[in-house]
């Protein structure tokens, strides 16, 4: 995002619940912007409030709501970007939640009741977190951003005292967090991205996406703020931190990469260095302005050496093979984008969805009036290591002028056998879609509150929504922390619920995303069993067999009759047509069943 304590609660009047209605997820990828008005859908006029809104919600349901604590909120005024919340990591049983002036962990081994561990106050924006082993990183930007988390700012042009890069805290004791190192950078730390090799287990790299002014060269030996000539420039560049694990207190710059460079001018300012028009395609100033001169985020895939940069301008594809010396493969551009802000690749690592941040976060940019292409996602294909555009997505109801929103922070939901995104939209709530055909993507459930004021835009709604360990936790800007379960629908089936929650991690940086793999297991065979069903290719009696067969394998599973388990699987599997794709899938999974339970003590 771009932005530059009372004692309410949530509790005392309660959230006035919408109902949940039934509506069809809507295909938005090349719609007219008369399709997102839909008066039926239950989002449409909500009642505004900060502690009061109304909501509603579709296959997504609320199961707690945590305010903001004390010190990280203003009663007087609740869109204070100063007490802002923003992005969130994840590691065991903890959430972490940056805000602009420090970050909060609950405990979440009961999603239903998360429990407020550890307040921090450290000030300095805009305090994206990533987690890792016992060490939590957080992102400042801000002038105000001392060494010491102090809380007095830092002023004057010059100051020894301010700080502005990547902080690492030892987490080790939960309760107590300690700050071991803090790296400083020439424009700070808006986002940071955690990099880890196979061939380097000892250490991890830290890419660090500044997109602030560039400090004076008298407070950091170095920074210069010149032009694309001057080979020393801070701009047109990330940095890479390298942090040895066992003794991060060494982290330090190890090199600053030059993403944008022209390889035949060799040009560091390389890419787009202007907009594509005049204006923006709905007639306004562009907002920001899609130059680029830094990345605003990258989502690095190092299972598979890839990595995905959202930089302003365009929308990259890297080699991150060497963490320390990442490598442009693909660049991209769009007339309609007009900021590059976030990736997602799908868990095969064949597609990638970008996010637009068109008026930076702080703008209404959901109104009935604007296009499904503006403020949006773009889903690409990656082929034969190029990124290739097949659609947009963007929410499928119309938002008012009282609620900033747009497209912003998401990740997979690890359904087996299909690709799904959860992804917040700011005061636009959260939205699931589907996005399996690149070129079709479907919403399949969502979470909405009203605006924060129904007289003017106050800044508020979900940063972040992120899937971990079978459910959806929401960091929300004004109002708190929030958990939410998926619930069935015609669109998600119980089965593959149950299926996506059997793929859990240790750890989760949504911007260091790890490859989904699930165990063999009775719901990931009842999972590919409901999409079989919902192919129509199923005969009837397959149908019933199946059920029937698996029904009696789990009852059998954990007995004297495990082996009679282990025959009713393969059996059952044998009826199946593998020439067809979803069939095959569950064969695959009925027998690698069967061989797990054949391993079984």
């Amino acid at each position: 995002m771009r932005i530059s304590r009372a004692t309410a609660r949530w509790g005392r009047a309660g959230l006035r619940k919408i109902g949940v209605v039934a509506v069809g997820a809507v295909l938005v990828g090349l719609m007219p912007a008369t399709a997102m008005a839909d008066d039926a859908d239950p989002r449409a006029g909500l009642g505004a409030g900060w502690l009061d809104a109304q909501q509603a919600s579709q296959g997504l349901e609320l199961l707690a709501h945590r305010d903001k604590p004390e010190g990280f909120y203003q009663a007087s005024n609740p869109g204070n970007s100063s007490y802002a919340n923003s992005d969130m990591a994840f590691s065991g049983k903890y959430a972490f939640v940056g805000n602009f002036t420090g970050f909060n962990i609950y405990d979440v081994s009961t999603p239903s009741n998360p429990v407020l561990a550890t307040s921090v106050v450290c000030p300095g924006g805009q305090g994206d977190l990533s987690v890792y082993g016992n060490l939590l990183f957080m992102s400042v930007e801000e002038t105000r951003g001392r060494i010491d988390c102090g809380t007095q700012g830092a002023s004057g042009t010059v100051n020894p005292d301010r700080f502005r890069g990547v902080r690492v805290f030892d987490v080790s004791d939960i309760s107590k967090p300690v700050q071991v190192a803090a790296v400083q950078t020439c424009r700070g730390s808006h986002t940071h991205t955690l990099v880890t090799s196979k061939n380097d287990p000892d250490n991890v790299y830290v890419y660090v996406q500044g997109t602030a002014s560039v400090r004076s060269g008298s407070e950091l030996a170095g920074c210069a703020n010149t032009a694309a000539t001057d080979p020393n420039t801070a701009q047109w560049r990330i940095e890479v931190i390298k942090v040895p694990v066992a003794a991060p207190q060494n982290a330090a710059i190890v090199s600053t990469p030059r993403l944008f460079t022209d390889p035949e001018t060799g040009a560091i300012n390389g890419l787009q260095n202007a907009p594509q028009a005049p204006r923006h395609p709905s007639g306004s100033s562009w907002s920001p302005s899609p130059v680029t001169t830094h990345c605003h985020d990258i989502t690095a895939y190092p299972e598979i050496g890839l990595a995905a940069g959202a930089c302003a301008g365009n929308g990259l594809l890297i080699d991150i093979s060497d963490p320390a010396n990442p490598k442009r493969l693909d660049a991209v551009t769009d007339p309609n984008f007009a900021y590059w802000h976030s990736a997602t690749f799908n868990n095969d690592g064949t597609k990638v969805i970008f996010t637009d941040e068109w008026g930076g976060g702080s703008g209404a940019r959901c109104r009935v009036t604007d296009e499904p292409s503006w403020g949006a996602d773009a889903i690409f294909d990656i082929v034969d290591g190029k990124l290739k555009f097949r659609s947009y997505y963007k929410l499928p109801v119309p938002q008012t002028n009282q609620e900033n929103c747009v497209a912003h922070n998401g990740s997979l939901v690890p359904v087996p056998g299909r690709d799904i995104m959860v992804q917040a939209w700011y005061q636009g709530g959260v939205s699931v879609f589907d996005f399996t055909d690149s070129a079709n993507p479907q919403e399949i459930a969502y979470f909405d509150r009203g605006p924060v004021s129904d007289s003017s835009l106050l800044l508020g709604g979900f940063w972040s929504a992120y899937y971990y360990n079978g459910h959806v936790y929401g960091s929300e800007i004004a109002r708190g922390f929030d958990a939410f379960t998926l619930t069935p629908s015609e669109h998600l089936d119980q089965a593959e619920i149950d299926a996506a929650a059997t793929a859990t991690f240790d750890r989760f940086n949504t911007q260091q995303q790890p490859r989904v793999t699930w165990p063999a297991s009775f719901p990931l065979v009842r999972a590919y069993y409901a999409q079989a069903l919902r192919t129509g290719t199923l005969k009837k009696a397959t149908a019933d067999n199946v059920r029937k067969f698996v029904d009696r394998a789990e009852r059998f599973a954990d007995g004297p009759q495990k082996n009679a388990a282990v025959a009713q699987l393969r059996a059952v599997s044998h009826q199946l047509d593998t020439s067809v794709g979803a069939q095959a899938t569950l064969a695959k999974a009925l027998n690698d069943l069967a061989d797990a339970l054949s391993l079984k003590a």
